[in-house]
């Protein structure tokens, strides 16, 4: 296989899992999809490979998820058209996994897919590192809510010494630091090829650790992990009250630290917040730059659906549309671009236009699982509080342009953010009569486009009412 066409058939495959992951629940994604690795690609006869590490388990997927795969594969790329389920032909022994983030197969237990990428040396050594080929800092869309740990994790990627180490990312599900210690491991090992680097998930680190203590290969274990030149750990809440896991990573990180070697660490809580976790070790993970990865506000989860809509061309997907949508999925960038992803696909597979009103009756789980419910007294009282003026104004009588506009601001946020009729708004405005919703509607829509300050007062709002 091809090494660009190996990389094609990775970012497709990352696609997928992260669509199979919400189809069917974490649970069942992680007992049988995420074992899948990609095998070859015959293009005569448009058949894929993919490997499971069990014949059992190559059954039971080959059974129960054969078509689901076929189609997601048809759809990602025409020119697969059949997809072959089998056992893998070997898996590599424990002491083999030297610089892979994976268990020797080729996945990693906390994402969706990994390729092993290789760079061999003058002398023929040669280093592979669990890394997706998508994940990098070029396809990181950054905001305002993301920016210091995208700076962070970039710096500590440079061919110079870091001013910190460890790193730290804290974020909730699905905003992004899983990308960035993906990216950092790409972008260090363009400036040091022949580093050695280890990507793992703290779950992975144990379920290692125990193998090791089993097989008294414990000296190998410790040795291998302090020989790396830079170690990501990802979803370090879940080492929590694993005692001599935890000793083992405390001293690992003191040997690293000693001599210059480079860490990152992903959880989604504060170290402070961790339970459970050994006082020397917590220091430890302290010692360095804690990064905070806020929620995507609405204009970064606007930049990152259109980062993603040139990967649709020629398919026109509106501007109303990426707006409905970054509206309302808010929970997290996964599921954003999960959810732009199932309503291209639907969209591609039937022949219809991509539309508002498919994007409503296609995603309608999705969407209520994000819609908080916003009520019309919330948003009067925070835009009375934004222009700093009493309640009372929202049913005043008073024609004041003081009071006025954020009137109008608050009629016009009712509309786009509740469900609300333009008489029930009316009627929570003092009685007012629809026609006048209607007027204040299209007047505040007309001013965002003409006046930049009244577009930077209702952006602010709908942050502060959508956070």
């Amino acid at each position: 296989m091809e090494e660009q066409e190996a990389l094609d058939l990775q970012a497709d495959w990352s696609d997928i899992s992260q669509g199979l992951r919400k189809d069917l629940g974490n649970q069942l994604f992680t007992q049988w999809i995420r074992p899948i690795q990609l095998g070859s690609f015959n293009k005569e006869t448009g058949t894929l490979e993919l490997f499971l590490p069990t014949e059992f388990s190559a059954n039971w997927v080959n059974d129960r998820f054969h078509d689901r795969l076929s189609l997601a594969w048809k759809i990602a790329r025409s020119e697969v058209r059949h997809v072959s389920i089998k056992v893998h032909p070997g898996r590599r022994k424990l002491a083999d996994l030297d610089l892979r983030g994976d268990d020797g197969f080729g996945h990693r237990a906390a994402n969706d897919a990994t390729l092993a990428m290789e760079s061999i040396g003058d002398d023929g050594f040669t280093s592979s590192v669990g890394l997706d080929p998508s994940l990098t800092f070029a396809a990181f869309v950054t905001g305002s809510t993301n920016v210091l740990a995208k700076n962070a994790a970039e710096r500590m990627a440079k061919a110079e010494k870091p001013q910190f180490s460890p790193l730290y990312l804290k974020a909730a599900t699905g905003q992004g630091k899983t990308h960035l210690m993906h990216a950092i491991g790409h972008s260090y090992l363009q400036a040091h090829p022949r580093a050695r680097i280890f990507y793992c998930s703290a779950e992975r680190f144990m379920v290692e650790f125990v193998q090791a203590l089993k097989s008294n290969e414990m000296i190998e274990f410790k040795a291998r992990l302090r020989g790396f030149d830079l170690l990501l750990v990802d979803d370090i809440q879940f080492i929590i009250g694993k005692a001599s896991a935890q000793e083992e990573l405390l001293y690992t990180i003191d040997a690293l630290l000693a001599e210059g070697k480079r860490l990152v660490f992903a959880a989604d809580r504060a170290p402070q917040a961790l339970d459970g976790v050994e006082p020397r070790l917590l220091s430890r993970l302290s010692m360095g730059l804690v990064a905070d990865i806020q929620a995507a506000d609405i204009e970064l989860r606007r930049l990152i659906l259109e980062s993603k809509l040139t990967k649709f061309a020629p398919l026109d997907v509106p501007d109303d549309v990426i707006d409905f949508l970054a509206r309302t999925i808010n929970r997290n960038v996964r599921e954003l671009v999960g959810g732009l992803n199932k309503l291209v696909a639907y969209a591609q597979l039937t022949g219809q236009e991509v539309s508002l009103q498919l994007a409503e009756e296609q995603l309608t789980d999705i969407l209520s699982a994000n819609r908080r419910r916003i009520t019309i007294d919330e948003i009067q009282r925070t835009v009375c509080q934004f222009y700093r003026i009493d309640r009372s104004e929202m049913s005043s009588k008073r024609r004041a342009r003081a009071v006025v506009r954020p009137r109008q601001v608050a009629m016009y946020l009712a509309k786009v953010l509740t469900p609300r009729s333009y008489p029930e708004i009316g009627r929570k405005f003092g009685g007012r009569d629809h026609s006048t919703v209607i007027h204040a509607v299209r007047l505040i829509e007309d001013l965002r486009q003409r006046d930049a300050d009244m577009d930077g007062d209702v952006r602010s709002l709908l942050r502060q009412l959508e956070s």
